[in-house]
């Protein structure tokens, strides 16, 4: 058996991207609408200032109107809170991302809820979230979505097919099982308190893993042919001991790669694979979201 077909979510985003910038130019030609999304970040960690930088370069060069705030790490909720109110009521406004993991005297749950479901391109509101469950047209959380368009390019129609998801975060793991439903495949959730998990991995013609315990799917997990998605991230030190001398790092998936790419039909690597669709899928559902909140064809 040949192996794996990598999947390249770089070259799919930059394509999203560049078709969301597209839509974007269209609508303020025709509408006079931009699209606009606000991220906070709240404290100094380093992964999620790179991400909220990453979020904010992008979000302009699709011609998108961007805002950044950034909270020092002991703002109280009161203050928080009021700047999402503000953000909710701002007509420029029309996609609000509060980065996490925030500080421990914060809670995720009550900065959710703050957000207008309108303006939530995570897709982690209970409105949202229940919109998905029940068929109707919501803003879903952008990782899964990226799997999904990744999905069904390599394998168009995912009627019939047997997916098994790793993982149920609010932000990843249920909304996939969700999408997956939606797609009409059989879906399994499952989990760290899952029975014999590696034999219930090998029954998926789609695997997805998305726990962030690196390298824990391991090639004999996997069913010959199956698509690999690829979710998480974890950092380790470089192996080359100059670098890692500087401080630099490397990424490593929930997926053992090389034993995963000898007995997959396709595979996301990491990174290169769903990381990329994030950002670009947050664009999209900014559009999307800007488009419903005009009335414009969304």
């Amino acid at each position: 058996m040949s192996e794996a077909k990598i999947i390249d979510g770089k070259a799919f985003a930059a394509g999203l991207r560049e078709r969301v910038a597209g839509e974007v130019a269209a609508l303020k030609a025709e509408h006079g609408v931009i699209p606009g999304l606000a991220v906070v970040l709240v404290g100094e960690d380093p992964a999620s200032q790179v991400y909220v930088r990453n979020k904010g370069e992008q979000t302009t060069a699709a011609g998108m109107y961007s805002e950044t705030h950034r909270l020092a790490e002991d703002t109280p909720e009161t203050e928080l809170f009021a700047l999402i109110d503000r953000l909710n009521s701002d007509p420029a406004i029309h996609g609000i991302l509060v980065q996490f993991p925030v500080p421990a005297h914060l809670s995720q749950d009550r900065i959710v809820a703050r957000i207008s479901p309108d303006k939530d391109v995570d897709g982690l509101t209970v409105t949202n979230a229940g919109r998905l469950a029940s068929g109707l047209p919501a803003l879903t959380s952008c990782t899964p979505v990226g799997c999904m368009m990744l999905l069904k390019d390599v394998l168009g129609d995912l009627k019939g097919k047997r997916a098994v998801v790793i993982g149920r975060s609010n932000l990843m793991g249920k909304p996939m099982a969700q999408l997956l439903l939606a797609a009409d495949c059989t879906v399994t959730i499952a989990h760290s308190r899952t029975v014999d998990l590696p034999a219930v991995c090998r029954e998926a013609d789609i695997l997805v893993a998305a726990v962030g315990r690196a390298e824990m799917v391991r090639g004999d997990w996997i069913k010959p042919g199956a698509v690999v998605i690829d979710v998480g991230i974890s950092r380790f030190p470089s192996r080359d001991p100059v670098k890692a001398a500087e401080g630099k790092t490397r990424l490593v998936g929930d997926v053992a790669f090389d034993e995963a790419k000898a007995v997959a039909g396709w595979i996301t690597p990491v990174p290169g694979g769903v990381g990329p669709m994030t950002i670009a899928c947050l664009l999209a559902n900014t559009l999307t979201a800007a488009k419903r909140l005009h009335g414009i064809g969304a």
